[in-house]
C-alpha cells in the first residue's frame, strides 16, 4: 500500500488523484506545512524540503508532485495516465508537467510568498505584480496548447490533465481567471466529472 503525505489543498492534489485513477490502496497522511510551526524530523527524514507530497511505496519514499505523477503513471500503465516510452505523445506529456512544475508552480511561489523572491521588504508588492503577469502569461501558452484538445494529448486523457486542473484551484482570482482561458475552462469540466477527481477533492475537503 501506497503512503502519500499531504495537506489539504496542496500539491498532493494530483497525485492523490493519481491514486484515485490507478485504484491503488494508499493512506492519506497529514502533514502540518504551515510556517508557524517547525517540520517534524521524522518527515525531514522522508524529505529534507519539508514539503508535501512525500509517496512512500516498498521502493522507498520520492517527493516532487510531476515526479510523483510520471512514476505512479509509468508503475501502473493498465491506468493509461501517461503515453508509454516510445510513444508520440510522449515527449509532450513529459513537457508540459514539467513546465506546469518548473514555470506555472513558480509563478504561484512568486504571488503567495513574495517574501521568498527579494531580501527587500518593500520590493514584496512588485514581486507580486511580477507573479501576476508570469501567470497570465503561462495560462495562456496552456490554454492555446489546449487547442482543440480538449486535453493536454489532444483527445487522450493524461496525468498532465489532473495537473493543470490542481494548478487552477490554486489561482488568487479563483474561478474567474477562466473567462480568459475558454479552453482551460473546458478542461476542468471535463476533469471535474471524472469520478477519481471529486474523490481527491473529498479527500482534501474542498468539496
Amino acid at each position: 500500500m501506497y503512503k502519500l503525505y499531504s495537506a489539504p489543498g496542496s500539491a498532493a492534489m494530483a497525485p492523490t488523484a493519481a491514486l484515485e485513477e490507478i485504484g491503488a490502496a494508499y493512506e492519506l497522511v497529514p502533514v502540518d506545512i504551515s510556517m508557524e510551526r517547525p517540520r517534524d524530523p521524522e518527515y525531514l527524514e522522508l524529505n529534507p524540503n519539508g514539503w508535501v507530497p512525500t509517496l512512500v511505496d516498498e521502493n522507498g519514499a520520492m517527493y516532487e508532485s510531476a515526479a510523483i505523477m510520471i512514476y505512479l503513471a509509468d508503475k501502473h500503465p493498465e491506468a493509461g495516465l501517461a503515453p508509454p516510452a516510445g510513444d508520440g505523445l510522449r515527449g509532450r506529456y513529459l513537457q508540459w508537467l514539467v513546465y506546469m512544475a518548473d514555470t506555472l508552480q513558480i509563478a504561484f511561489q512568486m504571488h503567495y510568498y513574495p517574501e521568498r523572491h527579494s531580501t527587500e521588504p518593500g520590493d514584496m508588492p512588485r514581486v507580486q505584480a511580477k507573479a501576476a503577469d508570469r501567470l497570465a502569461s503561462t495560462w495562456a501558452k496552456i490554454d492555446a496548447a489546449l487547442d482543440p484538445g480538449p486535453y493536454m494529448l489532444g483527445e487522450r486523457f493524461s496525468g498532465c490533465d489532473i495537473y493543470v486542473y490542481m494548478l487552477t484551484t490554486w489561482h488568487p482570482d479563483g474561478s474567474g481567471f477562466l473567462k480568459t482561458c475558454p479552453n482551460v475552462a473546458r478542461l476542468v469540466d471535463l476533469v471535474t466529472q471524472r469520478p477519481a477527481v471529486r474523490r481527491m477533492m473529498q479527500a482534501h475537503g474542498i468539496i
